[in-house]
Protein backbone atom coordinates (compact mmCIF):
# COMPACT_ATOMS: atom_id res chain seq x y z
CA UNK A 1 0.00 0.00 0.00
CA UNK A 2 1.29 3.71 -0.42
CA UNK A 3 2.77 5.90 2.07
CA UNK A 4 -0.38 7.93 2.79
CA UNK A 5 -4.62 7.34 2.09
CA UNK A 6 -6.69 9.93 1.96
CA UNK A 7 -10.17 9.49 2.82
CA UNK A 8 -12.93 12.18 1.53
CA UNK A 9 -15.33 13.56 4.34
CA UNK A 10 -18.52 11.84 4.14
CA UNK A 11 -21.04 12.54 6.63
CA UNK A 12 -23.67 10.02 6.49
CA UNK A 13 -22.67 5.83 7.41
CA UNK A 14 -24.54 3.25 6.65
CA UNK A 15 -24.10 -0.43 6.04
CA UNK A 16 -23.03 -3.63 7.64
CA UNK A 17 -19.13 -4.08 8.65
CA UNK A 18 -18.27 -7.13 6.73
CA UNK A 19 -14.74 -7.46 7.86
CA UNK A 20 -14.77 -6.54 11.42
CA UNK A 21 -12.00 -9.03 12.76
CA UNK A 22 -12.41 -11.52 15.27
CA UNK A 23 -10.81 -10.68 18.70
CA UNK A 24 -7.04 -10.87 18.72
CA UNK A 25 -6.83 -11.39 22.20
CA UNK A 26 -8.70 -13.93 22.52
CA UNK A 27 -7.79 -15.84 19.45
CA UNK A 28 -3.52 -15.39 20.97
CA UNK A 29 -4.60 -17.15 23.70
CA UNK A 30 -6.55 -20.01 22.71
CA UNK A 31 -3.65 -20.71 20.12
CA UNK A 32 -1.14 -21.00 23.16
CA UNK A 33 -3.47 -22.95 25.26
CA UNK A 34 -4.44 -25.74 22.57
CA UNK A 35 -0.73 -25.98 22.18
CA UNK A 36 -0.32 -26.54 25.68
CA UNK A 37 -2.50 -29.52 25.57
CA UNK A 38 -1.12 -30.79 22.01
CA UNK A 39 -2.88 -29.20 19.68
CA UNK A 40 -6.18 -31.07 19.86
CA UNK A 41 -8.63 -28.29 19.93
CA UNK A 42 -10.85 -27.33 17.31
CA UNK A 43 -10.31 -23.54 17.09
CA UNK A 44 -12.25 -21.13 14.25
CA UNK A 45 -13.20 -17.78 13.35
CA UNK A 46 -9.29 -16.93 14.46
CA UNK A 47 -8.27 -13.57 13.91
CA UNK A 48 -6.67 -12.28 10.72
CA UNK A 49 -4.70 -9.92 12.34
CA UNK A 50 -1.05 -9.91 11.47
CA UNK A 51 -0.42 -10.59 15.49
CA UNK A 52 -2.23 -13.84 15.50
CA UNK A 53 -0.72 -15.03 11.81
CA UNK A 54 2.41 -14.81 13.69
CA UNK A 55 1.61 -16.49 16.54
CA UNK A 56 0.23 -19.47 14.61
CA UNK A 57 3.24 -19.13 12.22
CA UNK A 58 5.53 -18.85 15.03
CA UNK A 59 4.06 -21.43 17.61
CA UNK A 60 5.39 -24.37 15.91
CA UNK A 61 7.78 -22.93 14.34
CA UNK A 62 11.05 -25.32 13.96
CA UNK A 63 13.20 -22.01 13.11
CA UNK A 64 15.91 -20.95 15.90
CA UNK A 65 15.29 -17.39 15.24
CA UNK A 66 11.54 -16.24 15.82
CA UNK A 67 11.17 -12.88 14.76
CA UNK A 68 7.59 -11.26 16.40
CA UNK A 69 7.73 -8.21 14.24
CA UNK A 70 5.99 -5.17 16.28
CA UNK A 71 3.37 -8.21 18.05
CA UNK A 72 4.65 -7.26 21.98
CA UNK A 73 1.33 -10.35 22.84
CA UNK A 74 3.60 -12.99 20.71
CA UNK A 75 6.44 -11.51 22.20
CA UNK A 76 5.08 -12.24 25.92
CA UNK A 77 2.92 -15.59 25.21
CA UNK A 78 5.80 -17.16 23.04
CA UNK A 79 8.38 -16.48 25.82
CA UNK A 80 6.65 -18.24 28.94
CA UNK A 81 5.51 -20.53 26.53
CA UNK A 82 8.62 -21.71 25.10
CA UNK A 83 10.57 -21.33 28.55
CA UNK A 84 8.62 -24.46 29.84
CA UNK A 85 8.91 -26.37 26.29
CA UNK A 86 12.78 -26.94 26.77
CA UNK A 87 13.70 -25.30 23.30
CA UNK A 88 16.10 -23.42 22.52
CA UNK A 89 15.23 -20.14 20.90
CA UNK A 90 15.95 -17.04 19.79
CA UNK A 91 12.99 -14.59 19.89
CA UNK A 92 13.49 -11.05 18.29
CA UNK A 93 11.30 -8.18 16.75
CA UNK A 94 11.48 -4.82 15.44
CA UNK A 95 13.62 -1.92 16.66
CA UNK A 96 10.71 -0.97 18.48
CA UNK A 97 9.97 -4.18 19.92
CA UNK A 98 13.71 -3.87 21.47
CA UNK A 99 12.67 -0.77 23.08
CA UNK A 100 9.45 -2.41 24.89
CA UNK A 101 10.64 -3.87 28.10
CA UNK A 102 10.00 -7.63 29.39
CA UNK A 103 12.63 -8.11 32.44
CA UNK A 104 9.63 -8.22 34.93
CA UNK A 105 8.42 -11.12 32.92
CA UNK A 106 12.07 -12.87 32.31
CA UNK A 107 12.27 -12.26 35.97
CA UNK A 108 9.68 -14.43 36.81
CA UNK A 109 10.25 -17.03 34.25
CA UNK A 110 14.04 -17.02 35.67
CA UNK A 111 12.80 -17.70 39.05
CA UNK A 112 10.52 -20.32 38.08
CA UNK A 113 13.57 -22.36 36.53
CA UNK A 114 13.36 -21.21 32.82
CA UNK A 115 17.10 -20.08 31.31
CA UNK A 116 16.81 -17.15 29.91
CA UNK A 117 19.06 -14.57 28.67
CA UNK A 118 19.55 -11.22 27.16
CA UNK A 119 21.07 -10.82 23.37
CA UNK A 120 21.41 -6.67 23.41
CA UNK A 121 20.25 -4.44 26.14
CA UNK A 122 19.73 -6.03 29.33
CA UNK A 123 15.65 -6.27 30.18
CA UNK A 124 14.49 -5.64 26.70
CA UNK A 125 14.27 -8.00 23.56
CA UNK A 126 15.78 -9.81 21.53
CA UNK A 127 15.98 -13.08 24.37
CA UNK A 128 17.52 -16.57 24.29
CA UNK A 129 15.67 -19.09 25.23
CA UNK A 130 17.80 -21.81 26.71
CA UNK A 131 15.11 -23.94 28.44
CA UNK A 132 14.05 -25.10 31.63
CA UNK A 133 15.91 -26.62 34.67
CA UNK A 134 13.09 -27.84 36.16
CA UNK A 135 10.48 -25.60 38.58
CA UNK A 136 12.26 -24.38 41.59
CA UNK A 137 9.08 -22.61 43.06
CA UNK A 138 5.46 -22.48 42.96
CA UNK A 139 5.01 -19.31 44.58
CA UNK A 140 5.60 -15.85 42.08
CA UNK A 141 4.91 -11.94 43.43
CA UNK A 142 4.35 -9.62 40.23
CA UNK A 143 3.53 -5.91 39.83
CA UNK A 144 -0.07 -5.58 39.01
CA UNK A 145 0.34 -2.36 37.53
CA UNK A 146 2.54 -3.45 34.39
CA UNK A 147 1.62 -5.15 31.41
CA UNK A 148 -1.53 -7.62 31.85
CA UNK A 149 -0.07 -9.71 29.21
CA UNK A 150 2.98 -10.32 31.88
CA UNK A 151 0.67 -12.10 33.62
CA UNK A 152 -1.49 -13.67 31.26
CA UNK A 153 1.58 -15.71 29.92
CA UNK A 154 2.36 -16.98 33.51
CA UNK A 155 -1.07 -17.28 33.98
CA UNK A 156 -0.95 -19.98 30.81
CA UNK A 157 1.69 -21.75 31.37
CA UNK A 158 1.05 -22.48 35.58
CA UNK A 159 -1.43 -25.68 34.89
CA UNK A 160 1.79 -27.52 33.17
CA UNK A 161 4.30 -26.96 35.87
CA UNK A 162 4.61 -30.05 38.49
CA UNK A 163 3.91 -27.88 40.76
CA UNK A 164 1.30 -25.34 39.57
CA UNK A 165 1.55 -21.79 40.43
CA UNK A 166 0.24 -19.03 43.01
CA UNK A 167 0.78 -15.47 41.65
CA UNK A 168 0.34 -12.94 44.18
CA UNK A 169 0.00 -9.11 41.95
CA UNK A 170 0.97 -6.23 43.96
CA UNK A 171 0.23 -2.65 44.14
CA UNK A 172 -2.62 -1.57 41.53
CA UNK A 173 -3.79 -4.06 38.96
CA UNK A 174 -4.30 -2.62 35.11
CA UNK A 175 -5.96 -4.04 32.78
CA UNK A 176 -7.87 -6.73 34.83
CA UNK A 177 -10.20 -7.93 32.32
CA UNK A 178 -7.44 -9.17 30.26
CA UNK A 179 -6.91 -11.39 33.30
CA UNK A 180 -9.87 -12.03 33.50
CA UNK A 181 -10.21 -13.19 30.29
CA UNK A 182 -7.56 -15.50 30.45
CA UNK A 183 -8.97 -17.18 33.69
CA UNK A 184 -12.03 -17.81 31.93
CA UNK A 185 -10.70 -19.07 29.12
CA UNK A 186 -8.34 -21.76 30.59
CA UNK A 187 -11.45 -22.79 32.24
CA UNK A 188 -13.24 -23.57 28.71
CA UNK A 189 -9.88 -25.66 28.41
CA UNK A 190 -11.13 -27.75 31.25
CA UNK A 191 -8.18 -25.88 33.70
CA UNK A 192 -9.63 -25.01 37.30
CA UNK A 193 -8.43 -21.19 37.94
CA UNK A 194 -8.83 -19.29 41.22
CA UNK A 195 -8.83 -15.60 41.26
CA UNK A 196 -8.68 -14.29 44.52
CA UNK A 197 -8.52 -10.24 44.22
CA UNK A 198 -5.01 -9.72 43.78
CA UNK A 199 -3.56 -13.43 44.16
CA UNK A 200 -4.43 -16.50 41.04
CA UNK A 201 -3.88 -20.02 41.70
CA UNK A 202 -3.49 -22.84 39.51
CA UNK A 203 -2.85 -26.54 40.28
CA UNK A 204 -0.82 -28.93 38.15
CA UNK A 205 -3.64 -30.12 35.59
CA UNK A 206 -3.86 -30.85 31.64
CA UNK A 207 -5.57 -28.32 29.12
CA UNK A 208 -8.15 -30.41 27.60
CA UNK A 209 -9.28 -30.41 23.82
CA UNK A 210 -12.04 -27.45 22.55
CA UNK A 211 -14.34 -26.70 20.63
CA UNK A 212 -13.78 -22.52 20.41
CA UNK A 213 -15.63 -20.03 17.99
CA UNK A 214 -14.07 -16.57 18.36
CA UNK A 215 -15.78 -13.72 18.79
CA UNK A 216 -15.87 -10.49 17.01
CA UNK A 217 -12.78 -7.72 18.20
CA UNK A 218 -14.16 -5.11 20.62
CA UNK A 219 -11.12 -3.10 20.02
CA UNK A 220 -11.90 -2.89 16.34
CA UNK A 221 -15.62 -2.60 16.88
CA UNK A 222 -14.62 0.71 19.07
CA UNK A 223 -13.56 2.68 15.80
CA UNK A 224 -17.17 2.22 15.05
CA UNK A 225 -18.33 3.41 17.13
CA UNK A 226 -16.31 6.25 16.68
CA UNK A 227 -17.49 6.94 13.33
CA UNK A 228 -21.23 7.13 14.59
CA UNK A 229 -20.67 9.46 17.32
CA UNK A 230 -18.89 11.74 14.93
CA UNK A 231 -21.52 11.55 11.81
CA UNK A 232 -24.21 13.75 11.42
CA UNK A 233 -26.30 10.58 9.97
CA UNK A 234 -25.46 7.04 10.99
CA UNK A 235 -27.14 3.28 10.84
CA UNK A 236 -23.98 0.49 11.13
CA UNK A 237 -24.92 -2.59 11.70
CA UNK A 238 -21.47 -4.62 13.39
CA UNK A 239 -21.95 -8.57 13.28
CA UNK A 240 -20.87 -11.91 15.25
CA UNK A 241 -20.73 -9.34 18.79
CA UNK A 242 -21.95 -9.69 21.85
CA UNK A 243 -22.90 -7.42 24.77
CA UNK A 244 -21.73 -10.33 27.24
CA UNK A 245 -18.32 -10.49 25.80
CA UNK A 246 -15.45 -10.95 28.62
CA UNK A 247 -13.52 -8.66 26.67
CA UNK A 248 -12.48 -5.74 28.49
CA UNK A 249 -13.03 -3.41 25.48
CA UNK A 250 -16.68 -3.90 25.61
CA UNK A 251 -16.99 -1.37 27.99
CA UNK A 252 -16.76 1.32 24.86
CA UNK A 253 -20.70 0.70 24.71
CA UNK A 254 -20.85 2.37 27.73
CA UNK A 255 -18.74 5.20 27.04
CA UNK A 256 -20.15 6.09 23.70
CA UNK A 257 -23.60 6.05 25.21
CA UNK A 258 -22.14 9.12 26.70
CA UNK A 259 -20.80 10.48 23.58
CA UNK A 260 -23.46 10.37 20.95
CA UNK A 261 -24.08 6.61 20.56
CA UNK A 262 -26.90 3.94 20.69
CA UNK A 263 -25.80 0.69 20.89
CA UNK A 264 -29.05 -2.01 20.06
CA UNK A 265 -28.55 -6.11 19.56
CA UNK A 266 -29.77 -7.17 17.21
CA UNK A 267 -29.59 -11.27 17.33
CA UNK A 268 -25.53 -11.81 16.76
CA UNK A 269 -25.26 -8.23 15.92
CA UNK A 270 -24.61 -4.68 17.16
CA UNK A 271 -26.75 -1.98 15.23
CA UNK A 272 -25.21 1.44 16.40
CA UNK A 273 -26.85 4.58 15.93
CA UNK A 274 -27.01 8.18 16.90
CA UNK A 275 -28.05 10.21 20.45
CA UNK A 276 -27.71 12.92 22.31
CA UNK A 277 -23.93 13.55 23.59
CA UNK A 278 -23.17 14.65 27.78
CA UNK A 279 -21.22 17.72 27.67
CA UNK A 280 -18.13 16.30 29.45
CA UNK A 281 -16.81 13.12 30.44
CA UNK A 282 -14.53 11.34 33.15
CA UNK A 283 -12.87 8.05 32.42
CA UNK A 284 -10.25 5.75 33.78
CA UNK A 285 -8.73 4.16 31.37
CA UNK A 286 -6.51 1.47 33.48
CA UNK A 287 -8.45 -1.56 32.59
CA UNK A 288 -9.40 -0.42 29.10
CA UNK A 289 -6.07 1.59 27.81
CA UNK A 290 -6.37 0.63 24.49
CA UNK A 291 -9.67 2.78 23.56
CA UNK A 292 -7.91 6.18 25.30
CA UNK A 293 -6.85 7.25 21.16
CA UNK A 294 -10.44 6.27 20.43
CA UNK A 295 -12.30 8.56 23.08
CA UNK A 296 -9.71 11.13 22.68
CA UNK A 297 -10.41 11.77 19.24
CA UNK A 298 -14.21 12.22 19.66
CA UNK A 299 -14.17 14.00 22.39
CA UNK A 300 -12.04 16.59 20.72
CA UNK A 301 -14.23 16.97 17.68
CA UNK A 302 -17.53 16.47 19.66
CA UNK A 303 -16.33 19.58 21.82
CA UNK A 304 -16.00 17.42 24.79
CA UNK A 305 -14.22 17.83 27.68
CA UNK A 306 -12.50 15.01 28.72
CA UNK A 307 -10.57 13.81 32.55
CA UNK A 308 -8.49 10.81 31.86
CA UNK A 309 -6.72 8.58 34.33
CA UNK A 310 -4.70 5.18 33.78
CA UNK A 311 -2.87 6.17 30.63
CA UNK A 312 0.46 5.60 31.98
CA UNK A 313 0.48 2.07 29.92
CA UNK A 314 0.33 3.92 26.91
CA UNK A 315 4.21 5.15 27.03
CA UNK A 316 5.29 1.76 26.28
CA UNK A 317 3.20 0.59 23.50
CA UNK A 318 3.92 0.62 19.64
CA UNK A 319 4.84 3.83 20.19
CA UNK A 320 4.07 6.68 23.24
CA UNK A 321 0.66 7.15 22.33
CA UNK A 322 0.52 10.10 25.01
CA UNK A 323 3.31 12.12 23.18
CA UNK A 324 1.52 10.70 19.40
CA UNK A 325 -1.90 11.92 21.17
CA UNK A 326 -0.69 15.35 21.96
CA UNK A 327 1.00 16.06 18.53
CA UNK A 328 -1.91 14.86 16.51
CA UNK A 329 -4.40 16.47 18.81
CA UNK A 330 -2.96 20.13 17.89
CA UNK A 331 -3.64 19.49 14.17
CA UNK A 332 -7.52 19.66 14.80
CA UNK A 333 -6.75 22.77 17.65
CA UNK A 334 -7.35 20.39 20.81
CA UNK A 335 -5.04 19.89 22.95
CA UNK A 336 -4.10 16.53 25.96
CA UNK A 337 -2.68 18.19 28.77
CA UNK A 338 -0.69 16.67 31.44
CA UNK A 339 -1.77 17.18 35.33
CA UNK A 340 0.21 15.26 37.67
CA UNK A 341 -1.96 11.54 37.31
CA UNK A 342 -4.39 12.75 34.92
CA UNK A 343 -4.54 14.68 31.60
CA UNK A 344 -7.67 16.98 30.71
CA UNK A 345 -8.49 16.82 26.92
CA UNK A 346 -9.08 20.41 25.85
CA UNK A 347 -11.81 20.09 22.78
CA UNK A 348 -11.71 22.06 19.63
CA UNK A 349 -13.68 25.09 19.02
CA UNK A 350 -12.78 25.19 15.45
CA UNK A 351 -11.54 22.09 13.17
CA UNK A 352 -9.20 23.09 10.37
CA UNK A 353 -11.26 23.22 6.75
CA UNK A 354 -7.95 21.44 5.73
CA UNK A 355 -6.42 19.17 8.59
CA UNK A 356 -2.44 18.18 8.09
CA UNK A 357 -1.75 14.59 7.55
CA UNK A 358 -2.24 12.77 10.39
CA UNK A 359 1.20 10.84 11.54
CA UNK A 360 0.62 7.23 12.90
CA UNK A 361 4.08 6.99 14.02
CA UNK A 362 3.56 3.19 12.65
CA UNK A 363 0.75 2.18 15.14
CA UNK A 364 -2.05 0.97 14.13
CA UNK A 365 -4.47 1.97 16.98
CA UNK A 366 -3.43 5.89 15.83
CA UNK A 367 -4.68 5.21 12.43
CA UNK A 368 -7.81 3.99 13.07
CA UNK A 369 -8.37 6.31 15.71
CA UNK A 370 -7.93 9.52 13.88
CA UNK A 371 -9.75 8.02 10.38
CA UNK A 372 -13.48 9.24 11.81
CA UNK A 373 -12.68 12.77 11.29
CA UNK A 374 -13.57 11.65 7.73
CA UNK A 375 -16.67 12.33 8.58
CA UNK A 376 -16.45 16.02 9.57
CA UNK A 377 -13.40 16.62 6.67
CA UNK A 378 -11.17 15.44 4.23
CA UNK A 379 -8.21 13.21 6.32
CA UNK A 380 -4.54 11.81 4.98
CA UNK A 381 -3.33 9.09 7.31
CA UNK A 382 0.13 8.20 6.49
CA UNK A 383 1.27 4.80 6.54
CA UNK A 384 -2.24 3.28 6.51
CA UNK A 385 -0.69 -0.58 6.07
CA UNK A 386 -0.02 -0.31 9.50
CA UNK A 387 -3.79 -1.83 10.30
CA UNK A 388 -2.50 -4.98 9.49
CA UNK A 389 -1.48 -5.56 12.76
CA UNK A 390 -4.95 -5.82 14.57
CA UNK A 391 -7.79 -5.30 11.07
CA UNK A 392 -6.67 -5.70 8.10
CA UNK A 393 -9.65 -5.22 6.02
CA UNK A 394 -10.06 -1.83 8.05
CA UNK A 395 -9.95 0.62 5.33
CA UNK A 396 -11.91 -1.56 3.19
CA UNK A 397 -14.94 -1.57 5.38
CA UNK A 398 -14.93 1.93 5.46
CA UNK A 399 -15.44 1.48 1.77
CA UNK A 400 -18.26 -0.12 2.41
CA UNK A 401 -20.05 2.25 4.60
CA UNK A 402 -19.79 5.15 2.02
CA UNK A 403 -16.29 6.82 2.20
CA UNK A 404 -14.47 7.26 -1.40
CA UNK A 405 -10.38 6.29 -0.19
CA UNK A 406 -7.80 7.30 -2.51
CA UNK A 407 -3.80 6.72 -2.90
CA UNK A 408 -1.16 9.44 -2.56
Amino acid sequence: MSSSIHITKHKTLTGTVNRLPASKSISNRVLIMDALGGGKSTLTNLSEANDTVLMKQLINSSDPVLDVEDAGTTMRFLTAYLSVQGQEKVITGTDRMKLRPIGLLVDALRVLGARISYLEKEGFPPLKIEGFEGQKTNQLTIRGDVSSQYISALMMIAPTLPKGLTLTLTGKVGSRPYIDMTASLMRKFGVEVQVNENVIEVGPQPYKPCDYRVEADWSAASYWFAFTALADQAEITLPNITMRSFQGDRVIADLMEQLGVKSEPRGNNLLLTKKEAYEDLTFDFTHCPDLAQTVAVVCAAKGIHGTFTGLESLRIKETDRIHALHQELQKIGAQLIETGSSWKLVPTHNIPETIPTINTYLDHRMAMAFAPLATLRNVVIENPAVVRKSYPGYWDDLKTVGFTLTEV
